[in-house]
């Protein structure tokens, strides 16, 4: 732990929405008067925290104004995530630390189906992916703090139709999905190629028909505090 993060080797959690943001603040008990989007919190001497804002372009865009005031040694993107309908599908309150966070939907839609960002020449990961596999160290770290670990997919639109989640788990493999990770990693890396990245997630939810889904957004919010907490 001490060579992951530590005083010199500060770490950035990046979480997306106000109540992720508030509870990433309980846990590591720390009070603040607001939570404006792309300003950084400290939240100790080895933690610090911005709120990004909800998708893609809102996560690199925080991430990258983060990244590129102060040095960071890792960039965790921590929240909730919805529960796709893998063959073992995750329950709701499930902690899972991401192996892989992958894009699901960079890419061309056509009748014989669908072509990623690098199938089409133009990868947003070096080394030709649509996808990033995290700092093994990191991911390792984290995992004692987690029930699963697994590929999260970066999605643009949630899947609140039961077509769009297997289509998700086809494309991607996923057994989750989330609208920053990769795009934090991708920033995070931009910035810094040397930077180690992982994501972190609760699931709150389930995905496919958006009438037939379940959720505990006040229970996942929990597990995160705690689970991070424990981080601290």
């Amino acid at each position: 732990m001490s060579d992951l993060i530590s005083e010199s080797n500060r770490c950035l959690l990046v979480s997306a929405a106000p109540r992720e943001a508030q509870a990433v603040l309980d846990a590591f008990a720390v009070r603040s008067e607001s939570i404006d989007q792309a300003v950084v919190i400290s939240l100790d001497n080895r933690f610090d925290l911005v709120m990004s804002g909800v998708g893609k372009s809102s996560a690199a865009a925080a991430t990258a104004i983060a990244c590129t005031k102060k040095p960071y040694h890792s960039v965790i993107s921590v929240g909730i995530a919805g529960a796709l309908p893998a063959d073992s599908q995750l329950s709701i309150g499930t902690t899972i630390i991401a192996t892989r966070s992958i894009f699901s939907d960079e890419g061309v839609g056509a009748p014989d189906g669908f072509t990623p960002m690098s199938k089409l020449g133009f990868p947003p990961f070096q080394g030709g992916d649509d996808w990033i596999d995290h700092d093994p160290n990191l991911t390792k770290h984290l995992s004692q703090f987690c029930d699963e670990s697994g590929t999260i997919a970066t999605v643009s639109w949630c899947s609140g139709d039961d077509d769009c989640a297997k289509g998700v788990v086809n494309r991607t493999g996923a057994s989750a999905e989330a609208m920053e990770g990769a795009a934090v990693a991708l920033a995070a890396k931009m910035v810094n190629p040397d930077t180690r990245t992982a994501e972190l997630r609760v699931i709150s939810n389930t995905t496919g028909n958006r009438a037939q889904q379940v959720w505990d957004l006040d229970g996942a919010l929990s597990k995160l505090t705690e689970v991070l907490g424990r981080l601290r």
